[in-house]
């Protein structure tokens, strides 16, 4: 499959009209796709943001003309129930056509409990309302009057009137092998993001492959994403200073899994923001970048989400545009 440089369109740091101009401008820096972020409530509390992914990719879709949007990633099980899901990515795919991805994946605390004001469900459970919420959602694209009885979701003679030719792909997220099974068992792509352990990366794949297999699939089919997270910047101290705000993303999931207010994320990830640039790709120079990027395409991965942390994106897109892009396709 062809290699595809994407933007991550970062929800929890702009509002929605800036974030909208950031990803008409990736697409004018020749990035192919774009996924956005769906959070209700951004990792930071002071200065952070929320926009609601589904109507921001309506208008994205609008805004631009060749880019691929989709979510990175949307948790369609427990704020959202997954016959709402599958309508409003049926009618971005009827606007959109051939330019629209779902992916999904179990969920944080802190974007599902704040709405439902529950409990958040443990590891297994959220796996398994995440596979019955995609069964659902196909059964919804491809059936007339679903009458569907799972364990956690129903419906009855649900009918979803206005759907694209051709269905929208369903790109699962995975950080743990079961999950990768799963991605391998009924997504058309796979997810996860980067700065782990490389070592992680060759069992999540290998999972996705076991998970196709078992299925009757062709694992060569399923396209596998990454979200790389990338601070590159001409000013090296700056490179490393950018990723600061998103020290949340280097905490270990027991760290922040149960967390779900915005001020206590923020407090934690404060009390350890000497560790936000291990998550991210730090470098001045183009040649490491590409370099460093190169150990994820040599994985296997074809769909290169970069997740730039700096406040200035128009400053990282034109750089990155200008001095690694064209390193990339030597």
């Amino acid at each position: 499959m062809p290699l595809r440089i994407g933007y991550k369109a970062s929800a929890e740091q702009f509002d929605p009209r800036t974030l909208l101009d950031f990803v008409i401008e990736a697409e004018r820096c020749e990035f192919e796709l774009a996924g956005v972020s769906d959070h209700f409530q951004p990792w930071r509390h002071h200065g952070g943001h929320s926009p609601a992914a589904i109507p921001w990719l309506g208008a994205a879709g609008q805004r631009t003309s060749t880019m691929l949007l989709g979510t990175s990633v949307l948790t369609p099980t427990l704020r959202y129930h997954p016959s709402v899901v599958a309508q409003s990515f049926a009618t971005l795919g009827c606007l959109t056509p051939g330019r629209v991805f779902l992916g999904v994946g179990t969920g944080e605390a802190m974007n599902e409990t704040p709405v439902t004001g529950g409990e958040f469900p443990g590891r297994k459970e959220r796996r398994q309302r995440l596979a019955e919420a995609i069964e659902l959602i196909r059964r919804l694209w491809s059936e007339e009057r679903v009458d569907f009885e799972g364990e956690y979701y129903r419906t009855r003679k649900a009918t979803i009137y206005d759907r694209p030719d051709e269905p929208v792909p369903v790109y699962v997220a995975a950080s743990g092998p079961l999950a990768a099974k799963l991605a391998g068992r009924v997504g058309d792509g796979f997810i996860c993001t980067s700065g782990k352990d490389p070592k992680l990366y060759d069992e999540l794949l290998a999972k996705v492959a076991e998970g196709a297999e078992s299925a009757g699939r062709d694992p060569a089919g399923i396209r596998r994403m990454i979200e790389i997270k990338l601070s590159y910047d001409r000013d090296r101290d700056k490179a490393f200073e950018n990723t600061h705000p998103w020290a949340a993303l280097a905490l270990a999931p027991e760290q922040k899994e149960g967390i779900e207010d915005p001020i206590e994320m923020e407090r934690v990830a404060d009390a350890n923001v000497d560790q936000a640039p291990s998550r991210f790709i730090c470098s001045h120079d183009p040649e490491e970048v590409v370099e460093q990027i190169g150990v994820y395409i040599d994985l296997g991965f074809e769909d290169l989400l970069l997740h730039a942390p700096g406040p200035d994106q128009l400053r990282f897109l034109e750089q990155f545009r200008e001095d690694v892009l064209p390193l990339m396709w030597r």
